[in-house]
């Protein structure tokens, strides 16, 4: 992908979402994105998600979540806490595109910082590749990313 989002030939054209669909309603259509999107209803975050605001979401796909380490997942669902805290860790205030990311730090809502590494044919974030990008909702974008990024001592990360 270049920065104005045009997609390579190995990657997924970009989708841009009618206006009217939340970052929820948009990952739960998605088709690859549905583990985050049940995850994020687990963890609270529906809500915030489908309200106002602007939120950079890079979510990570269904076979992200399920190339975790046997048991994360699952540990996970059962602490919505911790939960939250992983998922907010993939989540920026503000509205994001691939052409308005620049290498370097952005904080995330769960209160850690994410590394960006922008190229003219890369988006890479803590070194995971964005695999579909710019995918507009109403109150924000997703950027489709192929793991989940758990942060430095994940267990124990607790919910802001």
């Amino acid at each position: 992908m270049d920065l104005s989002g045009r997609s390579t030939a190995t990657e997924a054209a970009v989708d841009i979402a009618p206006k009217a669909t939340t970052i929820v309603a948009l990952t739960s259509a998605a088709g690859n994105l549905r583990t985050f999107a049940a995850a994020a209803e687990v963890a609270g975050l529906t809500r915030m998600l489908t309200g106002k605001g602007w939120f950079t979401v890079f979510a990570p796909s269904d076979e992200a979540f399920v190339n975790l380490p046997a048991g994360t997942f699952e540990a996970l669902l059962k602490d919505p806490a911790r939960l939250k805290a992983v998922l907010n860790y993939h989540i920026v205030a503000g509205h994001l595109l691939t052409e308005d990311l620049k290498s370097g730090q952005m904080a995330t809502l769960q209160g850690l910082t994410l590394t960006a590494m922008v190229s003219a044919t890369d988006v890479r974030v803590n070194g995971v590749r964005v695999t579909r990008a710019n995918m507009v909702a109403s109150n924000g974008v997703v950027h489709v990313i192929e793991s989940v990024i758990l942060p430095k001592n994940w267990q124990l990360v607790a919910a802001a």
